[in-house]
């Protein structure tokens, strides 16, 4: 079947989809490789990959481009599910016959109520897609593949499970895709060189963070890798196909996982000269930082998530305060720059935790950070927790314009002050003498940063201001 794999235009500029753990639309514009979606692409004939939001495509032109294609499969999302649904009825009253699949977290944790909240939804995949999408182009019965859910005679049949994906090895490269359907001069993440390329050497991560979405939704826990010679091989290829390209992102939930694979890794990547980042976890120690440095490794994006040891307990992070402090001085002792991830929300939270978790911040003192609003995701610890305890409210998890606004509230701690403390964060942190300097020093010397930077500066004040009035509006200023 002619089968096109969508990442639909759920809002403007959003980047919550086939790429992204965080399911918002950024502070700053940032959109990530649909690698989810490449897989299915690389294996299907005549198939073509849609990243809509990257590329600026809208409902209406993704709609007149479904129209020559039998099978369309969407990565949905959470906050953008019933946009998407809207989008996926208006490809059927566009072509009737169009099949319409639904992939991704939100409808592997929820099938029967994906499947009941639209007609034009033919059937929903469990967990990972690649060859349950893969299948049904080729033409094997509906009633035969395995992982996914659909109706039949009035009633919603649920196949068996699939088994997770094995040989990594043997699916397609995903750049190859990325070269022939998108156009890489549309992704970019503000802590990453631009140009960048990304994709992943491992699933699955053997980390029990209770608000993790992909661990506990598409790829487990059990960690499965490519061989460093196939990975290797991605690399080669991606900079043949994108010499422009100024550096390799490997998107695994934590690359450094296990040691003895970066080791034997890392003198691969060596000769290659390329520049690339990865996920990281604070356990890393000096050996391993070492051999990532010597082998072309520029930055490390880290969860340090909080302050406070009691949250970070809460959480199930598997890290302490002392381990994150070592890392970071074994980071900077080496050169590497750190990206710092935090959120704001998790159980625990007071006034107080958040106050430790940003003076932490400040003494860590990573290059650039991201402060997120906590997100109950369905399928994971955290929104159970929530649903429980009574805490998960019934307000919108994002504004219309998909950016974080929180649907929780704890005893002494609202919403309003949840959204009031990221942006002190973000302006205790970013408003000191010595980083505003560190900014403006990368804006004089490089020109390309200096017109990256005023961009992101202009979003990111305008989404202050809004979320300001958020505030004011729940405190009736």
């Amino acid at each position: 079947m002619k089968t096109l794999l969508l990442n639909p235009p759920s809002f403007e500029k959003f980047d919550g989809g086939a790429g992204s753990r965080y399911q918002a639309t950024r502070e700053i514009t940032s959109f990530w490789y649909p690698v989810w979606l490449a897989y299915p692409a690389g294996l299907i004939k005549d198939s073509r990959l849609l990243d809509a939001p990257a590329h600026g495509v809208g409902p209406e032109e993704t709609v007149n481009i479904a129209k020559d294609y039998d099978f369309v499969a969407i990565f949905t999302s959470t906050p953008g599910f019933k946009s998407d649904i809207r989008l996926a009825e208006m490809m059927k009253d566009a072509r009737p016959g169009i099949k319409i699949a639904f992939v991704g977290p939100h409808v592997t944790v929820q099938p029967v109520e994906s499947l009941k909240a639209s007609s034009a939804i033919d059937f929903v995949t469990k967990k990972e897609f690649d060859y349950s999408v893969a299948e049904f182009a080729w033409g094997k019965k509906i009633e035969e593949i395995a992982g996914i859910s659909f109706r039949k005679n009035g009633r919603i049949v649920r196949n068996p499970d699939r088994p997770a994906v094995e040989d990594l090895d043997a699916l397609p490269f995903v750049v190859k895709v990325f070269k022939r359907d998108l156009d890489f001069t549309k992704y970019n993440v503000p802590y990453l060189l631009y140009p960048y390329v990304s994709f992943y050497t491992s699933r699955g991560c053997p980390a029990h963070c209770i608000f993790c979405l992909w661990p506990q939704t598409m790829s487990g826990h059990r960690l499965r890798t490519r061989s460093a010679d196939n990975v290797v091989a991605e690399v080669k290829l991606a900079l043949e196909l994108f010499p422009d390209v100024k550096e390799i992102f490997f998107d695994d939930d934590t690359f450094t996982w296990n040691k003895s694979r970066v080791l034997e890794l890392c003198p691969k990547l060596k000769p290659l000269k390329c520049t690339w980042s990865c996920n990281s976890r604070v356990n890393t120690d000096y050996e391993t930082l070492k051999a990532m440095k010597e082998a072309g490794c520029r930055l490390l994006v880290v969860g340090f998530e909080s302050g406070d040891p009691e949250v970070l307990r809460s959480i199930r992070k598997g890290a302490t305060i002392e381990q994150a402090l070592a890392f970071m001085k074994d980071c900077k002792r080496l050169g590497i720059t750190v990206h710092g991830d935090f959120q704001i929300g998790h159980p625990g939270e007071t006034r107080e935790t958040i106050e430790r978790t940003i003076r932490f911040a400040m003494q860590l003192d990573p290059e650039t950070i991201q402060a997120s609003m906590s997100h109950p995701y369905p399928g994971t610890e955290f929104y159970d927790y929530l649903e429980k305890n009574g805490y998960l409210t019934t307000a919108t998890m994002t504004d219309e314009l998909g950016h974080q606004l929180p649907n929780i509230q704890y005893p002494g701690l609202s919403r309003e002050e949840i959204v009031e403390a990221v942006e002190d964060f973000y302006a205790r942190y970013y408003f000191r003498p010595r980083i505003i300097f560190r900014i403006v020093r990368r804006a004089l010397f490089v020109s390309s940063e200096r017109r990256r930077l005023y961009k992101e500066a202009k979003e990111f004040f305008q989404l202050r201001a809004k979320r300001k009035r958020f505030v004011n509006s729940k405190r009736g200023r």
